[in-house]
């Protein structure tokens, strides 16, 4: 337990104190029978947050993960086509000539690193296509992340594999058949190409792919089964939008909405933002603001620690897997 031993005695104050609090409070509700739900926002995929988060994954220490359609392409993406990844440490020098330069040989950049579309978003259109069309022809609809688990368990993408596979954290995930919600899945490089597909007439049933209020049905039954007194489920949000805002609004929804007011709230809050506090952000607001949307109780563990997610959240990890 070297990581955690050292963060333990140097980690005293502040955030940093804060993310001692918060690993502590994630191991005491999992100690206590409860669940977790991980949500990610960013890029946290491309940033291979899936090191640490497939073994999380593999130790039952996670019940369910949100996402953004990016995080839950991106894993893939890396999975497929790393070695054809670049970096770029100085990315803030970059002039708009020096940007031309990366979209002309089709390195898209997200932060310090660029994604190969060829390598990476085309070679994983290839085999999904073929997954999509079959779905469509059978009259069958699935979740994005279900289309996903699909391609992974069928072994088609195994040839192109550029890093150790337990490091995918989407890989681990279809092995244990992981609920996974992924709202305004639209909002990716592979939903844009699906709803190229349906313009085209490739795709002939826009419903082939479930989104959205099916993921809120969705959720809604999984965490009316899963959530009890006995076993609450807690809420660790790394950054901010859909991700986090989307599945934590489950618990009013089904007490003011459908009337199942003997469900628990979240039983455990904590969120990774560099989002300040202000006015009207959502990301930014302080995990008391919740109580008045009947999301948080005025009882339960909260933490919120104000730093880079990339940083914080290995390191609370770390913790939680004893490391």
């Amino acid at each position: 337990m070297q990581i955690t031993n050292f963060l333990k005695h140097h980690y005293r104050h502040f955030n940093a104190a804060a993310l001692i609090d918060a690993a502590d409070g994630y191991n005491k509700h999992l100690a206590e029978g409860g669940k977790m739900m991980i949500t990610l926002a960013g890029a946290m995929s491309t940033a291979e947050m899936g090191i640490q988060l497939a073994e999380l994954i593999r130790q039952d220490k996670v019940q369910i993960i949100s996402c953004t359609g990016a995080n839950l392409e991106e894993d893939i993406f890396n999975l497929v086509a790393h070695d054809f990844y670049e970096r770029v440490p100085n990315y803030r020098d970059l002039t708009p000539a020096d940007e031309q330069a990366l979209l002309e040989r089709h390195m898209n950049r997200v932060t310090d690193t660029c994604i190969p579309e060829e390598e990476a978003m085309r070679r994983l259109e290839h085999v999904v296509l073929k997954f999509w069309e079959k779905a469509d022809k059978a009259g069958e609809a699935y979740f994005p992340h279900e289309f996903f688990y699909q391609i992974l368990l069928s072994g088609e993408l195994e040839q192109y594999y550029q890093i150790d596979p337990k490091d995918s954290w989407m890989l681990a995930a279809a092995e244990k058949n992981l609920p996974i919600i992924c709202p305004g899945w639209e909002d990716s490089t592979l939903g844009n190409i699906y709803a190229g597909h349906v313009i085209t007439g490739d795709i002939k049933n826009v419903h082939t792919m479930r989104t959205g209020i099916q993921y809120m049905i969705y959720l809604a039954d999984w965490y009316t089964k899963q959530a009890t007194d006995e076993s609450k489920v807690g809420f660790f949000q790394i950054g901010g939008g859909i991700a986090g805002d989307f599945p934590i609004c489950v618990v009013p929804m089904l007490h003011q909405d459908l009337g199942r007011t003997s469900v628990p709230l979240w039983g455990y809050f904590c969120q990774i933002s560099d989002s300040t506090t202000s006015y009207g952000s959502y990301s930014g607001a302080v995990p008391n603001e919740k109580i008045t949307w009947g999301k948080l109780g005025q009882n339960t563990p909260k933490f919120i620690i104000e730093s880079d997610a990339t940083i914080v959240a290995p390191l609370i990890f770390a913790i939680v897997l004893g490391q």
